[in-house]
């Protein structure tokens, strides 16, 4: 597959209509046990209720005291490293969360480790109104979503974003997903912050080495793996189906 740098892929752009020509991009990051989670964080998860969650939800090696959604707002498991957490949902598991905690850390570094990217620099980090075909994208900068972006594909397809500074999205700003592409196949490793702006959407799975900080009313189709926290503002977060 063709290395595509910044300026080629903006002349692309300019000349298709914003839509990238790609194959069916890399294989995807697996995931092992920390995909049995929606959220999962080694420093804990803040919440203003009232928040829907729906998938297992873990914090690891924070005490489970940290995690700081109710019961009514889970739909699935709370996981505890300790005999403490949301009563009376919560279930003491260390073992299982030091495992999953692992294995979201190798996902982290094998998605920041691919090599030979697809697209470089795109855009320079603003990539709202992109359609954006399955590859790999890597950015030394922010990226940031100022208006809606596409990801175009079909059900096998697969994105990983590498990006080393953080991940905005505007407020009221939505990622859509075309011809069959799915959640679970899309993969935003960001070295920096990500802000989830209000009200806007978001598909796909975060592998974030600092906080994730869903605001009001935004919602997340997808996993939200924090090496450091999340913080919720009466959010919708789902798992990916599988079809």
């Amino acid at each position: 597959m063709t290395r595509i740098t910044s300026i080629t892929a903006l002349t692309l752009l300019a000349l298709a209509g914003s839509a990238l020509a790609a194959g069916p991009g890399p294989a995807p990051v697996n995931l092992r046990s920390a995909g049995d989670f929606v959220i999962l964080t080694k420093a804990g998860i803040t919440d203003v209720p009232t928040s829907a969650v729906t998938g297992d939800v873990g914090t690891s090696p924070i005490t489970g005291a940290a995690d700081l959604l109710t019961c009514t707002e889970v739909t699935g498991m709370v996981v505890s490293a300790n005999a403490a957490g949301p009563l009376p949902c919560y279930m003491k598991n260390p073992t299982r969360l030091t495992t999953a905690v692992l294995d979201m850390q190798t996902a982290y570094t094998d998605a920041a480790g691919r090599s030979n990217p697809d697209f470089t620099e795109l855009g320079r980090g603003n990539i709202g109104g992109m359609t954006l075909a399955p590859g790999l994208y890597k950015w030394g900068t922010t990226v940031n979503l100022h208006t809606d972006v596409t990801l175009s594909g079909s059900e096998n397809d697969v994105w990983i974003f590498q990006i080393a500074g953080s991940l905005i999205e505007s407020n009221g700003i939505a990622v859509h997903l075309k011809g069959g592409a799915q959640a679970k196949n899309v993969f935003w490793q960001v070295g920096g912050l990500v802000t989830l702006g209000t009200t806007s959407h978001f598909e796909g799975i975060v592998l974030s080495k600092t906080v994730i900080a869903v605001q009001t009313h935004a919602s997340v189709n997808g996993r939200l793996f924090s090496q450091t926290a999340v913080t919720l503002e009466m959010n919708k977060v789902t798992q990916p189906t599988s079809r």
